[in-house]
C-alpha cells in the first residue's frame, strides 16, 4: 500500500458521513470508454461529432443516426462492476458512505450494491416512450432494429439520460446537494471536473477532507487535502472496510 492509499484508508477510518462523487474514470476499469481521454468518444470520428450527436435537437432531428451512435458506443450492457464500485457498496452497506453521486449513466454502483445513488445524468437503463411514458428496459432498445418505438402506441422512445441542451433533473440535484451538504469527507474519483452543472456541487461541499482521485491533474487540486494519480479501481482495491 502506497502512502497515499494508506492515508486515504485513515481519512476512510476516521470519518462516517463520507459521500463519492465519481465521472467517467470510474468505469474505464470496467471497459466502459471515457468522453476525454486519448482513446474516448470525443476522439471517435463520425459523420457528426459525439457532442452534437447526443444533444437534444440532433435526437429530435435525426433519431436514426442518433440510435446508430448510442447503441454502438453507449448503451454498453455486457460489463461488470470493478473494485472501486464494490468497495464504495461495501461502504455504504457498513453505514459510512451517505451516497454516490455519479455523472455515469451504466448503472454499475447499483450492480455492485449501492442504493443510495444519485445519477445526475440518467441511466441508460432506462428508457421511455415520449407518447405513452411506457418503460423499456435497455435490453428492447438494443435489439430494436433502427429507431425503437413503443409497441404500444408507436411514439418515439426515448432513453433517461440527459443530453446536450437538457437540464439535470431538479429532484436528483436536490437529493445530490443535501448529501453532499451532510459530508464530512468528499472523495472525487475519476472525474476531470470539466462539466457543469455537475462538477459544481461539489462545492457545497463543507465538510472535514475532500480527497481527488484521479489519473490527471483538475482544477481542484489544491483544493484538496490529499490528491492521488492512479487508477481508481487500482486505488480502491487496497483498501478494506
Amino acid at each position: 500500500m502506497s502512502r497515499e492509499v494508506d492515508e486515504l484508508q485513515k481519512i476512510i477510518d476516521t470519518h462516517k458521513k463520507i459521500v463519492f462523487f465519481g465521472g467517467a474514470g470510474v468505469s474505464t476499469e470496467s471497459g466502459i470508454p471515457d468522453f476525454r481521454s486519448q482513446d474516448g468518444l470525443y476522439n471517435l470520428q463520425y459523420r457528426y461529432p459525439p457532442e452534437q450527436i447526443i444533444s437534444h435537437s440532433f435526437f429530435v432531428s435525426d433519431p436514426k443516426e442518433f440510435y446508430r451512435f448510442y447503441k454502438d458506443k453507449m448503451l454498453i450492457l455486457d460489463v461488470e462492476p470493478n473494485a472501486a464500485h464494490k468497495k464504495l457498496a461495501e461502504l455504504e452497506a457498513c453505514g459510512k458512505l451517505l451516497a454516490v453521486v455519479t455523472q455515469n449513466i451504466d448503472g454499475l454502483h447499483q450492480k455492485a450494491g449501492s442504493k443510495n445513488v444519485y445519477e445526475l445524468h440518467g441511466s441508460i437503463h432506462r428508457n421511455y416512450c415520449m407518447r405513452c411514458r411506457k418503460f423499456y428496459g435497455p435490453e428492447f432498445i438494443k435489439k430494436s432494429l433502427g429507431v425503437p418505438t413503443c409497441d404500444d402506441c408507436g411514439g418515439l422512445i426515448k432513453p433517461d439520460v440527459v443530453l446536450y441542451e437538457e437540464g439535470l433533473d431538479n429532484d436528483v440535484i436536490s437529493g445530490a446537494v443535501r448529501a453532499i451538504s451532510k459530508a464530512d469527507c468528499l472523495i472525487i474519483g475519476g472525474t476531470s471536473l470539466v462539466v457543469y452543472p455537475a462538477a459544481g456541487l461539489i462545492d457545497y461541499f463543507k465538510g472535514d477532507k475532500l480527497v481527488l482521485v484521479n489519473k490527471s491533474a483538475t482544477a481542484r487540486d489544491t483544493m484538496a487535502d490529499l490528491v492521488i494519480r492512479e487508477p481508481i479501481g487500482e486505488v480502491f482495491s487496497q483498501l478494506h472496510v
